[in-house]
């Protein structure tokens, strides 16, 4: 599909608000709209909740996070003016994110049905905001975890689009050297630790990550370190014992990671709401004395805000947050799946407040920028997977030698004959596996 045509596909009539609140889906229960005592456009009662960890030397006042229950009371919106939520710059470098990600993973779906690639791919379309929002708040140092669904993270950390579609291709000039494929995304240069095919795996890799900053400032007396790490999952994951444990060890040595919990409403084909006794994950944070927080995750600007005060948070040393972000994906679990057991009314609900389409217009009517700015950037973005699909169908594939390496830590143990060649070298000794 032309990139042109993306971000206007979908009806946008939902404009992005002022606040960083977002109402419960289907469940009729309480969201947290965020940290800052601004007023804001949802109309509920506020509660402060306390992150338990003292006061904040850089802010001069208690952290906490602000939660909104049911009741409403009257409360006049801010304008525009009074916020200024986004520049001119930032929202085209959010808009050009999302439209990225957006494309890539359209082509990904052309290239999967031609062949082009293997195994399971999961798609993310849909929840671009939360990548976006989050990931282009970090600083170049910053670390992300990943999971299955990890093509658009490795894009909004920089990984260049070439680099990510020669991995899907199983390509020697991928991010892996065609290694790892669609799941298993890495990247030292960009801080990317890695998708991770099961769920839960990358939640203590991440927190063993925020763990080594936390070490090698207070250890090692190394201040120049203070990287922030994020730890991307979804709600299927938020019932698995490496999540509570994390959290828990996060908030008892006060690491610097933000939980980012996806939650788009299917664990594969179970619903999120028969599959949990308590729904509000953002919720699972107060056991631990962590702030949690609940945020339209289908809306850049209030995740974006969200993740600003989190990192923040993080960096200056007050302990990590829990964020749940609603979103919804536009495709099944994969593109295996034929997506028969999510409702069509719960997919236009969620249809018609496509992110992309949302944003696009929060940019020109606030005179953010123009439709030729606009497509200016779908053109660029349309050439640049254009290119990608191009250079990774004509990349090679990985050498057979390269079976054996990575694999055990020792170079001259099972991967070295008595002659001091590599056993995969030996025709013979791959025989079999040409054809895998």
């Amino acid at each position: 599909m032309a990139a042109s045509s993306l971000a206007s596909r979908a009806v946008a009539s939902l404009s992005p608000s002022i606040s960083t609140g977002a109402s419960r889906d289907d469940a009729g229960s309480s969201s947290v709209v965020g940290f800052h005592k601004r007023s804001s456009a949802f109309t509920g009662r506020r509660v402060r909740i306390s992150s338990g960890h003292g006061s904040s030397a850089a802010h001069g006042r208690r952290s906490c996070v602000v939660a909104a229950t049911a009741a409403p009371v009257k409360e006049s919106p801010p304008k525009i003016a009074d916020i200024e939520l986004v520049t001119r710059e930032e929202g085209l470098e959010l808009y050009e994110d999302m439209i990225l990600g957006r494309c890539f993973e359209d082509m990904c779906a052309q290239m999967y049905y031609r062949s082009k690639m293997f195994g399971f791919v999961h798609l993310y379309n849909g929840q671009e905001a939360v990548s976006t929002g989050f990931v282009k708040a970090l600083k170049k140092d910053d670390y992300i975890c990943s999971t299955y669904r990890d093509h658009v993270h490795a894009l909004s950390k920089g990984v260049p689009a070439r680099q990510v579609m020669s991995e899907l291709f199983g390509k020697a000039t991928g991010c892996c050297r065609g290694q790892g494929g669609s799941m298993h995304m890495f990247s030292k240069e960009h801080r990317l630790l890695g998708g991770f095919a099961f769920i839960g795996e990358g939640i203590p890799v991440a927190t063993g990550a925020a763990f080594n900053t936390k070490y090698s400032r207070e250890v090692l007396k190394d201040l120049s370190v203070d990287a922030v790490t994020l730890a991307f999952f979804g709600d299927g994951t938020c019932n698995n014992g490496q999540f509570f444990e994390c959290l828990n060890m996060a908030a008892l040595w006060k690491l610097p990671i933000v939980y980012v919990v996806e939650n788009n409403l299917w664990a594969i084909g179970m619903d999120h709401f028969r599959a949990t006794s308590v729904p509000e994950i953002w919720k699972k944070g107060e056991a631990f004395g962590m702030p949690g927080v609940h945020v339209d995750g289908m809306d850049v600007l209030k995740v974006r805000e969200v993740a600003k005060e989190a990192i923040a948070r993080a960096r200056r040393g007050d302990g990590p947050t829990l964020v749940e972000c609603e979103t919804y994906r536009y495709r099944g679990h994969s593109l295996a799946d034929p997506d028969e057991l999510r409702k069509p009314e719960q997919k236009n609900k969620y249809a018609v407040r496509d992110p992309i389409a949302a944003f696009k217009k929060y940019l020109l009517e606030n005179g953010l920028a123009s439709e030729a700015d606009l497509k200016a950037i779908e053109k660029k973005i349309d050439e640049i997977v254009e290119d990608a699909v191009e250079f990774a169908d004509a990349s090679p594939l990985p050498p057979r030698s390269q079976l054996l390496e990575n694999v055990f830590a020792d170079p001259r143990g099972f991967g070295i004959g008595p002659d001091g060649k590599y056993r995969c070298e030996d025709p013979a000794f791959t025989a079999g596996t040409a054809e895998v």
